[in-house]
């Protein structure tokens, strides 16, 4: 069972494959491709873009930042000057607090600042990688239509094509079936000249070659009978048939002498 099971998926799958590799067109094939590939260098753009603008973001969090550290320098000399030395003090801890933070944001920036730059030469790679493509697709798609071309004309010319075979399959038969009629229409002609076929339009009881035959037999007796009647009558030996009184006036002229007082 698991055999017949395995054997029926790959006739499924072989027959799925030349179904697939019969609809598959490469130039389609190949305008996808492309298509893709123009989709992951926007994917790659947009990439980048997201890399710049939390760059700026972090960008304009450490301008604010050094913003407060100038303030808190500030605040902390006028408290001091003011002889408050515990409130310059604890300017002087925000501002540290505050110059750590911006030591954070430094590195992050200079990290995005990075991975800004891989992206922008990943984004150039590809681009050129797409480019080549594209001209490689063009000039395989205009090979492959040639070719097709050329493959529909010799198809054509030669008549190996799989329409170019049914147009060839249907002038056989065409042929086979006239060739076919002609020996029908023979053959029904040979059997009527000898009679085979009754009449059927006649009317009443048809008669069949037998018929005919014995039919002319018959007539032929008859006649020998009339004959041998007219033989006994004008005294004619047995098997010598009279003259017609007109060709024996002719011959008893001939003999006598002639008429007109020839010899």
């Amino acid at each position: 069972m698991a055999g017949l099971t395995g054997r029926m998926s790959t006739v499924v799958k072989a027959k799925v494959s030349k179904l697939l590799d019969k609809a598959e067109d490469p130039a389609e094939t190949l305008d996808y491709s492309y298509q893709k590939q123009v989709e992951q260098l926007q994917n790659v753009k947009k990439g980048i873009a997201d890399v710049v603008t939390a760059k700026k973001r972090l960008q304009m969090q450490e301008a604010t930042l050094q913003q407060q550290v100038v303030k808190l320098d500030t605040q902390a000399r006028q408290a001091l000057s003011g002889g408050q030395e515990d409130l310059a003090r604890q300017a002087l801890e925000r501002k540290n607090v505050v110059q750590t933070e911006l030591q954070s944001l430094d590195t992050q920036v200079a990290e995005l600042e990075d991975q800004q730059q891989k992206l922008i030469d990943s984004e150039q790679k590809l681009r050129a990688k797409i480019e080549a493509f594209r001209t490689k697709k063009e000039v395989i798609k205009a090979q492959y239509s040639a070719a097709d071309a050329q493959v529909r004309i010799s198809e054509a010319a030669t008549g190996v094509g799989e329409q170019m075979a049914d147009v060839g399959l249907a002038m056989q038969r065409a042929v086979d079936k006239t060739e076919n009629m002609k020996a029908r229409a023979n053959a029904v002609t040979e059997l009527e000249a000898a009679g085979t076929f009754d009449d059927i339009t006649a009317l009443g009881s048809g008669e069949d070659d037998i018929d005919r035959q014995l039919k002319q037999l018959s007539s032929t007796s008859a006649v020998d009978d009339d004959l041998a009647k007219l033989k006994a009558e004008v005294g004619a030996p047995a098997g010598q048939i009279p003259a017609p009184s007109g060709a024996g006036d002719a011959a008893d002229a001939k003999q006598a002498p002639g008429a007109g007082g020839q010899p």
